[in-house]
């Protein structure tokens, strides 16, 4: 998560709202141009869990796949997080690095259908909760907590108080942009904080200052996708096999405990911003499902469809379906076996498991 674009920010009553109107003539203009072609635009924004990506360009392993399936793909990346979310959901990029939320909030909540090709990582203590004054989480009752609001900060922090059969009314919530929480932790009126790697780091740091919750609390939760415009996937089958390709091929290299697999990891951790022992220090935070096997198991698994039951509530809570959404089924999300939650009749968000099952089989 790194502080140039792992921003999270679903930011998004705007974006939804927004969304809403613009993704009309979008999704018109996506439902004609979803034709076979041979050029496609993934954007990427800095983040351990999405290194892969440039390191395979960088790498000549994106080049081997479009030679493979006779198609180019630009592997594109964008600076602002929630740009290139929004970027994917105006039409511009045809797939798209993304949290398992931030899919659900901007692009499904904008009436965009969405597929979950990849599920890459999840956030394994990237994420934190940490206070001067309270010890556990019971303690922070009543508090002031300074976050990023309707980000995955404020989820975070729900889970966290429901650990303790507290709930959101029962703390005080300041927004802080991440650029600052740094320096407001560090001020004598601010108590508590919710936030990210790399600002978790040096919050953690700070004299007296203890993590209470962390995403490792809740593994599993807040997921790192590559997301992908369904009706792109439907009239382009070999986009997603080559991208799974891709992506499957540098995770073996990335894995691997071979000057080649250290050699790649400090070559993205140079892309990132870092160096290969900095690179690898966010690698321990962030449990990338290295295989096609694992990231099959936690797609069929039906503790993702919990996890987003639980995401999925807090975002209709938090307004972040929009202005027209009535429920919280009004959007439909779909799983493997034919599960959905929502309405089935408008599901806008997919995690389909066919790539990852096809590179687990070796079909690819």
């Amino acid at each position: 998560m790194s502080l140039f674009s792992k921003l999270r920010n679903t930011a998004c009553v705007m974006v939804a709202s927004l969304a809403l109107a613009a993704c009309g003539s979008a999704n018109k203009e996506a439902a004609t141009d979803a034709a076979a072609k041979k050029e496609f635009n993934i954007g990427w924004s800095i983040y351990a869990g999405w290194m892969p990506w440039p390191y395979a360009q960088q790498a000549g392993i994106v080049k081997k796949y479009e030679d493979k399936y006779g198609i180019k793909i630009n592997i594109v990346q964008i600076n602002d997080y929630v740009e290139s979310v929004n970027q994917y959901t105006a039409g511009k990029l045809d797939g798209v690095t993304v949290t398992n939320m931030d899919a659900l909030t901007i692009p499904a909540a904008g009436g965009k259908d969405t597929t979950a090709v990849i599920i890459g990582d999840y956030s394994n203590g990237n994420d934190g909760v940490v206070s001067k004054t309270a010890k556990s989480v019971a303690e922070l009752k009543g508090q002031t907590i300074n976050l990023v609001e309707l980000s995955v900060s404020h989820y975070l922090l729900a889970r966290a108080l429901d650990s303790a059969n507290l709930k959101l009314s029962d703390v005080k919530t300041v927004n802080t942009g991440d650029a600052d929480i740094v320096s407001a932790f560090a001020t004598p009126d601010a108590k508590s904080v919710v936030t990210w790697n790399p600002q978790l780091g040096e919050v953690k740091k700070v004299q007296g200052a203890t993590e209470v919750f962390s995403s490792a609390n809740i593994p599993g939760e807040i997921l790192d996708l590559l997301a992908v415009d369904t009706a792109t996937l439907k009239a382009n089958p070999n986009l997603g096999k080559a991208l799974a390709g891709i992506w499957y091929e540098t995770m073996a290299l990335m894995n691997a405990q071979t000057p080649e697999g250290a050699k790649a990891r400090a070559a993205m951790g140079q892309l990132s911003g870092t160096d290969g022992p900095g690179f690898d220090a966010q690698l321990k935070t962030t449990f990338m499902y290295y295989t096609a096997a694992d990231a099959l198991k936690a797609t069929l698994d039906p503790a993702l469809v919990t996890t987003m039951d639980r995401v999925r509530s807090f975002s209709f809570d938090k307004g972040l379906y929009g202005p027209g959404a009535t429920s919280v089924d009004a959007i439909g999300i779909g799983f493997a076996n034919n599960k959905t939650l929502g309405d089935p009749a408008n599901v806008k968000l997919r995690f389909d498991p066919t790539w990852m099952q096809m590179a687990a089989d070796g079909k690819l």
